[in-house]
């Protein structure tokens, strides 16, 4: 077998071996779904009429305005248990097992995001499935809810490497549960709860230029029927940007912290 050939069929050892984890201890997973899905009840029956009304419509308006936002809210939660993961992988020994191991150096990482990705998505689904519960109706064809599923894997894939370095980073597991949580609210800070439109000018300004406002104008674009414009084409450079800082900086952190 080729190098590459080694590298996936170890990436995906290791990729069965988070999964049964997760599988295992489902309340983490289970945490990142729950607070988008807690915020959305929040905000739909405590403030939807009076948000809705200000918007020109009602609660139903708004929860059709607020449910890609929260989306997009729970794609970025999810990052926190590849933050834990990764760490107590770190800092419990398991990772001097693998030395000793012929297994490819990059398969620990590899497996890990793409790990987070797929259980990231599977919450995606249930949050989706809530707020159709509360009745979110999109008019999106298929390749528009294509298109969606791409960009949050995009996101997912983004956050993730980024929450991998600072699980890398991190010297205990509670230092690296607290450390994405500013990665988790940042979407509270932009579109995803109000138009960025309606806020004061200072943070207007930090609503409009940071990475998840674009993400979720695009989202609510492709589902919602909403203007896209360049949100799109800024998305994707957000994406790329942010995947590649996490993924250069954790392999950095990697090779510092191991010796294979």
């Amino acid at each position: 077998m080729s190098t590459l050939t080694y590298a996936a069929r170890d990436s995906m050892t290791m990729l069965r071996r988070n999964l049964k984890h997760a599988a295992r201890y489902p309340s983490v997973g289970l945490a990142a779904a729950l607070t988008p899905i807690m915020m959305l009840l929040l905000f739909v029956y405590a403030f939807g009429d009076a948000i809705g009304a200000g918007m020109g419509g009602g609660r139903d308006a708004y929860l059709t305005y607020l449910t890609p936002g929260v989306i997009i809210m729970g794609v970025a939660a999810g990052s926190m248990s590849t933050s834990i993961a990764v760490c107590t992988d770190m800092t419990e020994g398991i990772i001097n097992r693998f030395r000793t191991m012929n297994i490819a150096r990059s398969s620990f990482l590899t497996g890990h995001v793409i790990g987070s990705v797929v259980q990231t998505m599977l919450s995606a689904v249930l949050v989706v499935a809530v707020a159709v519960a509360l009745g979110f109706r999109s008019a999106a064809t298929p390749w528009e809810w294509l298109a969606a599923a791409g960009l949050l894997t995009a996101v997912a894939w983004a956050v993730t490497w980024l929450s991998t370095a600072l699980g890398l980073l991190s010297r205990t597991v509670e230092s690296a549960s607290n450390k994405p949580l500013l990665v988790q609210f940042l979407p509270l800070l932009g579109s995803a709860f109000v138009p960025a439109g309606s806020m004061s000018p200072g943070l207007r300004w930090f609503a409009e230029n940071q990475p998840f406002t674009p993400v979720t104008e695009t989202l609510r674009g492709l589902l919602c029927g909403s203007a896209i414009g360049s949100a799109g084409w800024i998305s994707l450079a957000w994406c790329a940007g942010v995947a590649l800082i996490g993924y250069v900086w954790s392999r950095s952190l990697f090779a510092r912290t191991t010796r294979y």
